[in-house]
């Protein structure tokens, strides 16, 4: 009984720690998409819609605080 609620645990502290670690928002990951699909990301890294999508996070994030 203590070993599953042991086990459970550490998978609930890793799920927390992955959801943290991914600071990317949801229009950062869509242009980062969008950016692979056309090609545009190889060459500098990020691509400017993953750049914008990254710039609107930012800005719905500060309006929210």
């Amino acid at each position: 009984m203590w070993r599953q609620i042991l086990v459970v645990t550490m998978c609930g502290l890793l799920l927390a720690m992955g959801a943290a670690a991914c600071d990317k928002g949801p229009m950062q990951r869509t242009g980062e998409k969008v950016d692979r699909a056309t090609g545009q990301d190889k060459v500098i890294g990020t691509g400017p819609l993953e750049q914008a999508g990254r710039n609107v996070d930012k800005a719905v994030k500060a309006l929210k605080e």
